[in-house]
Formats: structure tokens, sequence, C-alpha cells
């Protein structure tokens, strides 16, 4: 959903990218498509991260735009949750964001030249029903994105975070309808977002538009979430 639509985002800017999944076969189409590089990754694997990061500086001299946006969800009371679930969704959601920036960080800051985009979630700020463990873990996302901002500014880094709100993806499909319904109708725009809705605020972070801001939250939700 949204990594497809920011794929398509900055290839149309005319950027250079190397990305990764965990579905092959889905990152080979969208790599033919939109004329892009592919890797494999799993970013719950060290050894993956590794390898994707490898095969990045292989094609490339220097990573300028660094974008994290794979994430999970699963609708569940987290009364009726387990430890197993929650090493799951925070494992891939957070631990896999801070995984990637990790192997990638150390020559960011000896350029002292770059841009980290991650992409949490409302969720994150405002909390969601049935998605405790979720929440929390867009929400240390957040907080990781505003100390690792606060960090790396003295290397002329810019470091910001996307929180989409519900966007039209198959995690969404997922949802019941009569959920789903009564979510719209919450939303001022009376739509769920759109993928490249979310690609857009990612790209323009990553834009020399942005090049003053660093440490910020933008919510992408339609109006739903409406916060300081």
């Amino acid at each position: 959903g949204i990594g497809l639509a920011a794929v398509q985002a900055f290839t149309a800017a005319g950027a250079r990218v190397i990305f990764g999944d965990i579905n092959v076969a889905a990152g080979e189409k969208a790599a033919a498509e939109c004329k892009a590089t592919f890797v494999p990754l799993d970013v719950t694997s060290d050894a993956a991260v590794a390898r994707f990061r490898d095969a990045a500086y292989a094609s490339a001299d220097n990573v300028d735009v660094l974008v994290n946006v794979a994430g999970w969800s699963k609708i569940e009371a987290f009364v009726n949750t387990t430890p197993d679930l929650w090493q799951k969704l925070i494992d891939l959601n957070y631990t896999g964001t801070l995984r990637v920036v990790h192997v990638f960080l150390p020559k960011m800051i000896a350029r002292a030249e770059g841009k980290i985009v991650n992409v949490a979630s409302d969720a994150g700020r405002a909390g969601s029903g049935g998605e405790a463990v979720y929440a929390g873990s867009k929400g240390a996302v957040i907080a990781f994105t505003k100390s690792l901002a606060r960090e790396t500014a003295r290397y002329k880094l810019n470091v910001n975070c996307v929180c989409p709100g519900p966007t039209d993806t198959p995690l969404l499909a997922s949802i019941p309808d009569k959920q789903r319904e009564a979510l719209m109708r919450a939303i001022p725009f009376r739509r769920f977002a759109q993928p490249s809705d979310v690609a857009d605020a990612i790209l323009f972070f990553a834009s020399d538009r942005a090049s003053y801001l660093t440490g910020q939250v933008l919510s992408v939700s339609g109006g739903l979430t409406m916060q300081d």
C-alpha cells in the first residue's frame, strides 16, 4: 500500500530508488513497473537488514533519503492478545525501524547529509481501540524520531515522521464493514486516505522544501486527529 505508493512517488520525482519488502513476488513486480531496484527484506531480521544495506551501497555510493514504511497490525482487544503477538507487533513496527536506521546512520553521519522519514501512525498519537500494542509501537517510533532528530541535528540530518490515519490499504480492507463505515463517518473529509496521500507527505519531508524541518510529526488523516 503505502510502500508501493512511496516507490512510485520517488521514482516519478526522478529519484533512484532501492527498496525492500518481505513479499518477493510483489516487490519484483513493483520494481519492474517503477524502474526501481528491489532487494528482499525482512526488517525483523538483523541479517536481512545488513544484506539490504550492503546491496544498497553496492548499487549506489550514497543513501540520500531513508524511508521506513514497513508495518502491520491485528485488530483485537488487548485482554485477548498474547505475548507472542505483542512481540511480533513490536519487532516489526518499532524494532524494525531501529534496525534499518542503525545500519544506515553511520555513513549518513559521516557525510553530514541526509534525510530520514519514519512512517508511524496516528494510532501512536491518539490511540486506537483494538490496537493497543500496535499504537504503542507506533508511539515509540514517534518518540524515536524526535530523539534521533536531536542527536543528529549537529550532523545536518533531517529526521521526521509521517503519521497516516486510516488509509485504503489491504490492512484496512481486513476490518469488518461496520467498523470501516463508522471510521469513515468520523473523518471530516468523509473518505479514507489513499496511499498516494501519505506518499506525498513522505516526499515532502525528503525534499529540499523541508530542509529546515527536523523532529516533526505530520498527520495525514483527513482531519480525524487534530492535535498539537
